[in-house]
């Protein structure tokens, strides 16, 4: 039933990943004028830590003995995150393309970790996975609305006002 999955290893890059993640909603953060759009990439880098931090309390390899050691060590070369943030952002930065940017990388976060979750045996550490791949939906959607904000769009708040009106 469960495909054969090296677990811990795949903590591991888990790990690196959330890091990365949080790396690229600091650097967001720091280019955003727009305040609103500059607290939720804060919030997120701040929950993309304690993601790692979930993970990293589940690992067994003796590789990152001190979690706050990793997590403040410069932001990796080799990140997807940082180099897609260099590449799209840097050039031309706008709060808009931030977010598409942020959307897309949660929707294929969201989708990484439940495929990992259906292979991994042991349920506890399934259930973090899971739980991840949960939160990581969750950012989807606050990055959706502050988008939807942002652009000037009807907000899901709003909806009900305009269908009676």
């Amino acid at each position: 039933m469960f495909e054969k999955v090296d677990v811990q290893e795949a903590i591991k890059r888990s790990i690196q990943t959330e890091k990365n993640a949080m790396d690229f909603y600091r650097l967001g953060a720091g280019h955003m004028k727009n305040e609103g759009a500059r607290k939720i990439f804060e919030l997120l880098a701040r929950e993309e830590r304690e993601h790692a931090e979930w993970f990293w309390k589940i690992y067994q390899g003796g590789d990152i003995p001190d979690f706050n050691a990793f997590m403040t060590k410069p932001a990796s070369g080799e990140s997807d995150w940082l180099s897609d943030f260099e590449k799209l952002l840097l050039p031309d930065f706008s709060e808009r393309k931030a977010l598409e940017l942020a959307m897309d990388k949660e929707l294929k976060l969201e989708k990484n970790l439940r495929e990992m979750a259906g292979k991994i045996e042991d349920p506890d550490v399934r259930r973090v996975f899971e739980a991840n791949a949960v939160s990581t939906h969750n950012h989807y959607e606050i990055i959706e609305s502050e988008y939807a904000r942002l652009m000037g769009m009807v907000h899901e708040t709003d909806v009900n006002i305009y269908v009676r009106e």
